[in-house]
């Protein structure tokens, strides 16, 4: 049976904000928490990446662009090809091009939206600030793609090391709504976001009627889960759980792991959305 990997990215790693990677498996009808893997740059994320399969991982990183935005920039409507020209521009130049294709378009509607963006309640894949998600995608998927990732519906690779697009927000959101469960600010990490990750875990460990995969901890990791005030540990446990699902379907025969059928294979889905 395959290992199981959730990844929290993030674009500029460093020793104060690392990517986090929960390694886990399953054990019976639940998903037990293995080790938390925390690198500190793209080197130790590309190493870890290398792990020997099988394994199903998923990544909280958009893995594609709007079709209506690439469309308009004149950029390669294949995947691949997409990703290849995406990673050869400059930040700098993703900016302008964002900033310019927004500034044509009415206020409400600046930004273009993937289909899975709205089911999922994702930010746009083209956002670069609050959050960057536009810039993960520039850093991650190349790497991604360097290690030689099964991508489904999108790219053929190794197919014993499976990467999906995750996002732990779809499934924070079924359990707490609208309450926010974390912060990178000091100064708003608060009593409140404590609580929330608690009821939160609690809901992951004990059972929720909207999330369909349970988690098994270890007291000693579900305070330490709890402690991490940013979120960035319970999300890449999330992101597993996630992977998990997707694992779950593949084994029930679906090739594309739980993604839809008919999904645009420009744009990518987010697990489970």
């Amino acid at each position: 049976m395959s290992r199981l990997l959730g990844c929290d990215f993030s674009s500029s790693p460093s020793k104060r904000k690392t990517i986090v990677m929960a390694w886990g498996q399953w054990r019976s009808d639940r998903v037990l928490l293995n080790e938390l893997v925390h690198c500190d740059s793209f080197d130790g994320f590309s190493h870890t990446l290398k792990t020997p399969g099988p394994w199903v991982g998923g990544f909280d990183l958009p893995f594609g662009l709007p079709r209506e935005l690439v469309t308009q920039l004149a950029w390669p409507t294949e995947w691949l090809a997409c990703m290849q020209h995406y990673a050869s521009l400059s930040r700098e130049h993703i900016r302008d091009a964002f900033a310019g294709f927004c500034n044509d378009r009415p206020v409400g509607g600046k930004f273009a939206h993937r289909a899975t963006d709205i089911p999922a309640g994702s930010s746009p894949s083209m956002k670069w600030v609050n959050p960057p998600v536009a810039f993960m995608l520039h850093a991650g998927v190349p790497l991604m793609l360097q290690a030689g990732l099964h991508f489904p519906g999108l790219h053929q690779g190794d197919t014993t090391r499976v990467a999906l697009e995750a996002y732990p927000g779809l499934w924070a959101k079924r359990v707490l709504g609208n309450r926010s469960y974390k912060n990178d600010a000091t100064a708003k990490q608060t009593p409140e976001r404590l609580i929330a990750r608690k009821d939160l875990l609690h809901a992951l460990v004990w059972g929720h009627t909207d999330v369909p995969v349970r988690l098994k901890l270890t007291d000693a990791q579900q305070d330490k889960l709890v402690a991490d005030a940013t979120g960035d540990s319970l999300d890449a446990v999330l992101c597993m759980l996630q992977a998990a699902w997707a694992d779950q379907q593949h084994r029930q025969g679906d090739a594309l792991y739980g993604l839809p059928a008919d999904m645009d294979p420009l744009e990518g889905w987010i697990v489970n959305a």
